[in-house]
Formats: structure tokens, C-alpha cells, sequence
């Protein structure tokens, strides 16, 4: 089973930018459909799935590996370096 290389950079106390919303999308009055918070700085963009995609263009522009979902009921985290869902234990 495959684990994260970068469990080491997580933030577990990381603040998130915006409690509105994607902050790039409500900058430029835009949409998303899901949320996600950068685990490394606490930025929060849009999914994949969204018009955008600032959660993505978030980690490629910074070199910040790890996301969570912050959709009500999901607890999943995501490492685009090692292209990888997982969880962690509480």
C-alpha cells in the first residue's frame, strides 16, 4: 500500500483563508462546487470539478503537496506530488 512522502509537511494548526468560500473565486466573483484547504498554508480553493480549479493551481504555483476535502462528512486529504487520497487516524 502506498503512503505520502509528505506527511512530514502537514499542518494540523493551519487557519483557513476564507470561511466563505474558494478566495481566488470570490475575488473574481466566480463559482466552485467543492472546497479544499491547503495543509501547508491554509489557503482554500475550488476542486477539479469547479470552473477554476484554485485548489490545483494553489499547489502547482506554490509546491504545497497536500489538500483536504472541507465538504460536510469528508475527511479525506489528497498529495498531488504522490498523486494520492488518503486519511488520517484521528
Amino acid at each position: 500500500m502506498a503512503t505520502c512522502s509528505h506527511l512530514d509537511q502537514i499542518n494540523l494548526e493551519v487557519s483557513p483563508s476564507s470561511t466563505e468560500g474558494c478566495s481566488e473565486c470570490l475575488k473574481i466573483g466566480s463559482t466552485w462546487v467543492h472546497l479544499r484547504e491547503c495543509m501547508i498554508c491554509g489557503e482554500v480553493g475550488c476542486c477539479d470539478n469547479s470552473p477554476n480549479r484554485h485548489a490545483t493551481k494553489h499547489a502547482h504555483g506554490t509546491g504545497h503537496p497536500i489538500i483536504r476535502s472541507i465538504e460536510p462528512g469528508e475527511h479525506w486529504y489528497w498529495c498531488y506530488v504522490d498523486e494520492l487520497a488518503f486519511e488520517l487516524e484521528p
